[in-house]
């Protein structure tokens, strides 16, 4: 989005948003994984209520095909061979770049840790103001995956425990998902392209912990050695293995336990629904065939059997190899309440910041300081924002009085949660829905002596997966323009 005169404007059409009832965006997501690249075009038919715009349709355009992710060494996304399977999928879905209205760029899985991740973001410089761009690590590919395949929605049709398992080339993502949330999430070293050979059965690609789950079946690899097939049936069988006990299903060994990358899941007894996604899951459900030189017929077969002997009903879910692709994402464009506070004035504008919504108990008179730390410090672990590096947007539902212990109750929270971020002076951004922007900001400033920048705005409802941008103060309301871009979730359990 464009801001001119505090008019907000679509960045590719010549027209304001508020002359229009109706309009439709043109999106693409792009998912640049450890192992498969892809992208998807949507079209999307905005309809406003109220001051809002929200999504009445989608409809996916044009789907290319998957491509496996080029490599020009062990370490380097070949971002030339990517340029150019970006440009084909633009020419074959008969779209321009200039035509796209809004998108979301995700790195996921061993590409985010790849020397030049940078660079290859940097191919969509062009639509960086239109784009969210979204580097995936294990907490937030987990969650986003269980959104993605359907898991999250699954969850709240019924009391139990969902849990979605998101295989990929270099890594396994797991969430718990319960009442229409993701719980929890993990992830552990365990990956179809660990271990890549070519047409000749030689090793040419081998991942450090892709030879340790060799060595622990007493399989010795090196780059052109020659694993006979039973050789790669026992390595696909101990990931399997380490995948099931990851879940929760079985007891966890210390050897997994030392390749997890996130902290364990809680063990369990019964599970509702078990659904896979990820570049394994197709072969998991069938709709594969196909051998890419690397171990995902294996690890697909294998995982299903184990988890099938673990009782678990496995459920084909609404999105496989793309759950973890955003199809679209939405601008929701909406001023916000009056009662703000933003201090100093110059820290607005700010734009493409990421969302948290932390699950909050407002019920009681008195707010649990402790309570709002661990909610947050959840959150910003679910999405992958615990390195203080960036601001975050703190959504939240303000309920009952706002006295000065349950501002300073509230307050105590959020500093105790955001204080590496205090400490680098980054923005305090506060949002809520209710009439308590001004009293929060002015209690965070003045009584609590927090002298990073504070912006604390009403009026405005966030969820996860959103960023926002907070434009200037516009003089006439004393309000500010806020820009809301989403990313797009299958909201039933059948595929659009």
């Amino acid at each position: 989005m464009a801001e001119e005169n505090n008019s907000a404007r679509f960045s590719s059409v010549d027209r304001h948003i508020a002359e229009e009832e109706e309009i439709e965006l043109v999106s693409v997501g792009v998912d640049i994984g450890s192992s498969t690249s892809h992208l998807v075009f949507s079209r999307v038919l905005m309809e406003r209520v109220g001051a809002r715009y929200i999504v009445a349709q989608r409809e996916t355009i044009h789907e290319p095909p998957i491509q496996l992710t080029p490599y020009s060494d062990g370490e380097d996304i070949d971002s030339k061979l990517l340029g150019e399977f970006i440009d084909q999928s633009f020419k074959s879905a008969g779209i321009e770049r200039s035509d796209v209205d809004t998108g979301a760029l995700i790195l996921t899985g061993v590409a985010v840790r790849r020397r030049n991740a940078r660079a290859i973001g940097e191919l969509f410089s062009a639509e960086a103001g239109k784009f969210v761009a979204v580097s995936a690590g294990d907490g937030l590919e987990a969650t986003m995956a269980a959104h993605g395949s359907g898991a999250v929605i699954r969850s709240s049709k019924s009391d139990g425990l969902t849990v979605n398992v998101d295989i990929g080339g270099g890594t396994t993502k797991i969430a718990h998902c319960r009442h229409g949330k993701v719980e929890r999430v993990t992830a552990v070293d365990c990956g179809a392209r660990l271990i890549v050979l070519n047409e000749r059965g030689e090793v040419i690609r081998l991942e450090p912990t892709g030879k340790a789950h060799a060595n622990d079946v007493g399989v010795s690899l090196k780059i052109g050695s020659q694993p006979n097939g039973e050789e790669l049936e026992k390595i696909a069988d101990r990931m399997a293995t380490r995948i099931v006990e990851a879940a929760g299903l079985t007891e966890l060994s210390s050897k997994t336990k030392d390749m997890l990358l996130l902290p364990a899941l809680p063990l369990i007894k019964n599970i509702d629904a078990l659904t896979f996604s990820g570049g394994v899951s197709e072969f998991v459900y069938g709709n594969e065939a196909a051998a890419f030189g690397d171990l995902g017929p294996q690890l697909a077969k294998y995982s299903r059997e184990k988890f099938e002997s673990q009782g678990a009903p496995i459920e084909e879910p609404v999105a496989t190899i793309r759950a973890t692709v955003v199809g679209a994402s939405q601008y929701t464009v909406q001023l916000s309440g009056t009662t703000i506070f933003i201090e100093p004035r110059d820290t607005v504008p700010l734009k493409n910041v990421p969302v948290i919504v932390p699950e909050f108990d407002f019920s009681a008179p008195n707010i649990e300081t402790v309570n709002i730390k661990s909610a947050i410090n959840a959150a910003l672990t679910r999405l992958d924002l615990v390195d203080d590096q960036t601001p975050v947007a703190l959504g939240f539902q303000w309920k009952g009085s706002a006295s000065f212990m349950r501002l300073q109750q509230f307050g105590e929270g959020v500093k105790a949660a955001i204080l590496g971020r205090l400490n680098k002076k980054l923005p305090v951004v506060l949002v809520s829905d209710g009439d308590i922007g001004g009293l929060v900001g002015i209690h965070l400033r003045e009584e609590m002596k927090i002298d990073a920048p504070v912006i604390s705005i009403d009026g405005v409802t966030l969820s996860e997966f959103d960023y926002i941008d907070i434009g200037e103060i516009i003089p006439s309301s004393g309000a500010v323009p806020v820009v809301i871009k989403s990313l797009v979730f299958p909201t039933s359990l059948s595929a659009d």
